[in-house]
């Protein structure tokens, strides 16, 4: 397959932001803003925004963090939690050099818009979306996979995972949520961990093929 030069952008919106109190709503907009603090990032609105990768092969891993602090940050009793995160990963060529998303252009920064137009309207949370036809047959099998796995994960669950996402062991996260390891094995596994772990090799072995 021919390499090129290709880069992720991330165009996404808070799910049920106006049902946050506001102090909720300030704590996720700083994790966000934490979670991207590495890459070009615009806010707008105050619950949507848009973030350029240089590199795209931890796009996917860097969209599950974002939805996982989202589904961390309210507590329910049973099922999922009230707020997630709707993202679209555009990947493809961009026009360097990018300095504020709102006025950049590219392949990757239309995928990525119309990818988040596409899910709002299909009700799903989760779009994968590159300028190559054929990487996009898996791409979206393993968009809507993700989706699913979020759509039932608890806040417990998606606070350990942001941990596991982050690179740490379960040992590590189990001392910084101050529960146990079996627990903590308890709560990733519920959460589908070892799938989603899968997943993201997957796709990091895919966008590393068609760089």
């Amino acid at each position: 397959m021919l390499k090129h030069s290709i880069h992720a952008v991330l165009t996404g919106d808070i799910v049920n932001s106006t049902q946050l109190p506001p102090t909720e709503e300030a704590i996720l907009l700083e994790r966000l803003e934490r979670a991207f603090s590495e890459y070009i990032t615009e806010f707008y609105r105050g619950d949507s925004f848009q973030t350029y990768m240089q590199d795209p092969v931890g796009s996917l891993r860097v969209a599950l963090l974002v939805r996982s602090l989202a589904v961390s940050l309210t507590e329910m009793e049973d099922g999922p939690a009230l707020t997630d995160v709707r993202i679209s990963i555009g990947i493809g060529p961009v026009v360097l050099p990018v300095r504020k998303p709102g006025t950049a252009r590219g392949e990757a920064f239309l995928l990525s818009g119309r990818g988040l137009d596409d899910i709002q309207h299909m009700e799903r949370r989760l779009s994968i979306v590159s300028d190559q036809p054929i990487a996009d047959i898996g791409l979206q099998v393993m968009a809507d996979y993700l989706d699913a796995i979020y759509r039932g994960m608890t806040a417990k669950q998606a606070a350990a995972i942001v941990l596991l996402l982050r690179g740490d062991t379960q040992q590590e996260a189990a001392s910084k949520l101050g529960k146990s390891k079996s627990t903590v094995s308890q709560l990733v596994t519920a959460g589908r961990w070892p799938e989603i772990e899968r997943i993201l090799q997957q796709f990091e072995n895919l966008i590393k093929l068609i760089q």
